[in-house]
């Protein structure tokens, strides 16, 4: 009995040793070291890749903005300030309804097939208002040239970034908006092209949010 009683604590002893070492090893030292990586080596992406405008955090590289006039009386959704560059669709964007304390914006895509008549419709009405939105006196937008991403939302529906050809076409009436020359705002696209990744990974794209920083910056110097 004696030695059942021994044996059991020896091994209830091992066990003990084995969960504080174990906690010590995976609980403390193992995130510590993980923190320190990415704060030493990666600090800008392990603080949320932020975007700073005039000393302030205003957003992050990697989740898209609206640019929206504020909301009227009887409107359920704002209409686009057009002032600003505007970003992709966010039809797959949905509202919280179980925590109702905080208002929040889910990220999600629509789930909706290639023939689905909803999806299509949306298409639609999302490429009449681009052409309608960005002919402006002097530039009319050609429907063959309105690109993808002017149309539909991405995976998340938090897309970041547009299409140079989509950046391209709301030059004129960001110009027009802003009292500002064609060739400079298109100068502002340019250098926020951003090219794909180590030259083969993705496609070129241009982050909204910089795009637009760099525009109130071009604003604010006159």
């Amino acid at each position: 009995m004696n030695t059942s009683v021994g044996n059991t604590a020896r091994l209830l002893g091992a066990g003990l040793r084995a969960l504080l070492v174990l906690t010590l090893v995976c609980g403390v030292l193992y995130p510590l070291a993980v923190m320190g990586i990415g704060q030493g080596l990666f600090n800008h992406q392990a603080n949320g890749s932020e975007i700073t405008s005039n000393g302030k955090v205003v957003g992050s590289e990697l989740i898209g903005q609206r640019y929206d006039l504020p909301l009227k009386k009887g409107e359920e959704t704002p209409a686009p300030d057009l002032k600003w560059f505007q970003p992709r669709p966010s039809n797959g964007l949905g509202t919280n309804t179980v925590n109702t304390q905080y208002r929040l914006i889910l990220s999600g895509a629509t789930n909706r097939a290639g023939d689905n008549e909803e999806l299509i419709q949306w298409v639609k009405d999302a490429k009449a208002a681009v052409i309608k939105d960005n002919s402006v006196d002097g530039y009319k937008v050609n429907p063959a040239d309105v690109p993808p991403d002017a149309v539909t939302s991405s995976g998340s529906g938090l897309d970041p970034a547009i299409s140079p050809q989509y950046a391209d076409i709301q030059v004129h009436r960001v110009a027009k908006l802003n009292n500002l020359d064609v060739p400079q705002v298109r100068k502002l696209v340019n250098d926020h092209t951003d090219d794909r990744i180590l030259g083969f990974i993705g496609e070129p794209r241009v982050n909204v949010l910089e795009l637009n920083i760099a525009l109130k910056a071009a604003l604010e110097k006159g």
